[in-house]
């Protein structure tokens, strides 16, 4: 297993200890990644266990959470009450054509590539770009499945995830510089950002260590670190990273990241939300929290503000 399928199949795996996936549905979307039974078996256990384990002793791996006075909203998610619509968009990438949903904010004060969960490009992805156009900041959430026609083209969700865990990860490096190749034709002579959510995450730490200059901020969401990373190459970048408390199979890279974004000497700030579990930004999800996503909203077009406007 790549890294970046290794922990798409513990997400599956963990999902399925959590109550949110049957067994069966569990071992059915292992096998699409190409996780034999045994191994799909092995690794519940082995999660099982770690739950355990967590719930026994009563701690995560998470530092001690920051104060947050942030209070849960009525009604929609944060930001949405300014959202802009977006349009769909293709452009020239390294291997043929790229996909992605466009958000032009009315006076841009910079440009966001939106890099989406392992589910592809859906309507929580688009509402997250329309959001940062609402507040200032063109954004660009691109499809990394688009040289497989597009999420779209996948009736089945499970499969996209699957399709995604077998890409090897440098194509996703290339199609993300493809895609701040687009973002900066459209944004001309504005600083440039990239945000990611769980899968997205990670792969915004893997586009800080490939190098990419041109990234003035970062804000990487419940992603997983790479295995011994290097930021030297993005040095530049200011880093804004998001973690859960409850998330301690995401959490315990935390430090692996910190360690080498504080030796490449980059502004950087990485927050454990209280009470959060994987996933807490997404308000479709059943790991949604209101208030750590109205915090970590807040805190992000603080950051943008700061370093891009």
């Amino acid at each position: 297993m790549t890294p970046l399928q290794r922990y798409i199949a513990e997400e599956i795996a963990t999902d399925h200890v959590d109550g949110l996936l049957s067994r069966r549905e569990a071992m059915r979307r292992l096998a699409l990644l190409g996780v034999s039974a045994a191994a799909a078996t092995s690794l519940i256990a082995a999660c099982s266990k770690d739950k355990a384990t967590t719930e026994a002793t009563g701690t995560t791996s998470a530092s001690a959470p920051p104060p947050t006075t942030a209070s849960a909203p009525a009604g929609p998610p944060p930001g949405m009450d300014k959202a802009v619509a977006t349009t769909p968009i293709t452009w020239a990438g390294p291997n043929g054509e790229l996909q992605g949903a466009w958000a032009a904010a009315a006076q841009p004060r910079g440009g966001v590539l939106v890099i989406h969960e392992n589910k592809g490009l859906n309507d929580w992805v688009r509402s997250v770009a329309a959001r940062l156009a609402g507040a200032g900041y063109s954004a660009l959430a691109i499809d990394l499945l688009s040289e497989e026609g597009g999420t779209a083209t996948f009736s089945d969700p499970a499969e996209a995830t699957a399709a995604l865990g077998k890409t090897p990860p440098e194509r996703f490096v290339a199609d993300l510089r493809s895609g701040l190749d687009e973002l900066a034709r459209r944004v001309p002579d504005q600083k440039l950002a990239v945000i990611g959510f769980c899968f997205g995450g990670g792969l915004t730490w893997r586009l800080l260590a490939a190098g990419e200059p041109r990234i003035a901020a970062a804000v990487p969401f419940y992603g997983p670190a790479p295995d011994n990373p290097d930021f030297a190459g993005s040095k530049q970048a200011a880093v804004l990273g998001f973690y859960g408390e409850l998330d301690d199979r995401v959490t315990s890279t935390k430090p692996v990241v910190q360690q080498a974004l504080d030796k490449a000497g980059m502004v950087n700030e990485l927050i454990v939300m209280p009470g959060a579990d994987h996933a807490f930004f997404n308000d479709t999800g059943p790991r949604y929290n209101p208030t750590a996503a109205t915090d970590a909203y807040r805190r992000l077009l603080a950051w943008f503000d700061t370093h891009l406007g």
